[in-house]
């Protein structure tokens, strides 16, 4: 997979990760933290507690996938799948998600491309669905829920959500 797309007049190319990139998921781990209006970033050493180390730690897997988006050659924004026991977890059959891309590359159509493509990619490997966890301050909400995602669950901050890959 290598897609090449052009949105406004940003061009960028969806690829899987190779594993010799998978060093990377630690900076979109970091990224994919959301920080309300106002709020200062955590230090990075948080991206080392368990809760959030199992979206990246020993990356690889048979069940983990990961796709990026390049512009100009340099990786703007990751998207991972894995079956974990993670904020958004629904079953062990269910692939969570995890996706972030760095500030300035947000709202210009490069996440919901990444998407996309990741949720292809799922329904070539015949999963059933997938799933994820969302803030509900967080404008992605509203990304995730246009693409087709539908709310499970919730808690006091945070939606589960659950896309039906048949």
């Amino acid at each position: 997979m290598n897609d090449d797309m052009t949105e406004g007049n940003m061009n960028y190319t969806i690829r899987k990760l190779a594993e010799s990139e998978y060093h990377i998921l630690e900076d979109f781990l970091y990224e994919a933290i959301y920080l309300p209006e106002g709020v200062e970033a955590p230090p990075r050493e948080i991206i080392n507690r368990p809760e959030l180390q199992v979206y990246i730690e020993a990356f690889g897997k048979k069940d983990d996938m990961a796709l990026v988006a390049e512009v100009d050659g340099n990786i703007v924004g990751a998207v991972g799948v894995r079956i974990m026991n993670d904020y958004g977890h629904v079953d062990n059959h269910t692939p969570s998600f995890a996706i972030s891309l760095y500030k300035e590359y947000r709202g210009k159509g490069i996440g919901s491309a990444l998407m996309k493509a990741m949720l292809g990619e799922l329904k070539q490997k015949g999963y059933q669905q997938a799933s994820l966890s969302v803030q509900k301050e967080n404008d992605a909400a509203r990304l995730y829920k246009m693409l087709g995602f539908t709310v499970i669950g919730e808690t006091d901050e945070e939606y589960i959500m659950l896309y039906q890959l048949s």
